[in-house]
């Protein structure tokens, strides 16, 4: 215990460093997964393009290299942020595909006699997607937007090789302070246990309120 109760600020400070980037990355993600869902679903051409195009590039891309561009790459173009925000971009960004391909799994169960009877009454598309495919699409797609934001949350961990303050990173501290390495990763990995959990807790609730019944 003395590992965690003699460091508990930098466990601390970690700790909340991964649950902030987890956050807005994930509110990132499901922005950028919610329209680009619309765009591989959408009647006009271009848009399915960009849609696929996002949805192949960041999924066969690995998390590490795309670190590497987004943190590396665009300051070289005058783009200078704090190198948390661009992790958050990295991350969000990359979750985005997943979330993307969840939603349209879901759309793709809506039967397609709904949307036809939407247009029919003179729904446009965005009304048709926003007003009867999504909240039905929703419901189905809960179990596995949870499980893509639980990835997330573990995948925050590369930012610590990229000076970003987080959960993981602690080790270089505490083994450059002496204390036992394997206590060490057995506190860090309590904190994303924690996290983990929470975020499973928060999509079972949501599940059983709107989840469809099996």
């Amino acid at each position: 215990m003395n590992v965690l109760t003699d460091n508990f600020s930098v466990y601390g400070e970690g700790f909340l460093g991964t649950v902030e980037l987890t956050f807005f990355a994930s509110l990132l993600a499901l922005a950028l997964g919610f329209v680009m869902a619309s765009f591989r679903v959408a009647p006009v051409g271009s848009l399915r393009v960009i849609g696929t195009v996002w949805v192949t590039v960041l999924r066969n891309t690995p998390l590490t290299l795309l670190f590497f561009a987004v943190l590396l790459g665009l300051p070289r173009f005058g783009l200078v942020l704090p190198f948390n925000v661009f992790a958050v971009l990295a991350l969000g960004c990359y979750t985005s595909a997943f979330i993307c391909e969840a939603l349209r799994s879901g759309i793709n169960t809506v039967p397609r006699g709904q949307g036809e009877a939407a247009r029919s009454l003179g729904m446009t598309f965005s009304q048709t997607l926003s007003n009867v495919v999504l909240p039905q699409a929703f419901r189905t797609v809960i179990p596995p937007i949870g499980s893509t934001l639980i990835a997330l949350a573990k995948n925050s961990a590369i930012a610590g090789a990229f000076s970003v303050t987080e959960l993981l990173g602690t080790y270089k501290t505490l083994g450059e302070l002496g204390y036992d390495v394997i206590w060490t990763f057995v506190w860090i990995a309590v904190g994303y246990l924690i996290i983990t959990l929470a975020i499973s807790a928060i999509f079972n609730v949501l599940e059983r309120k709107w989840g469809v019944p099996r």
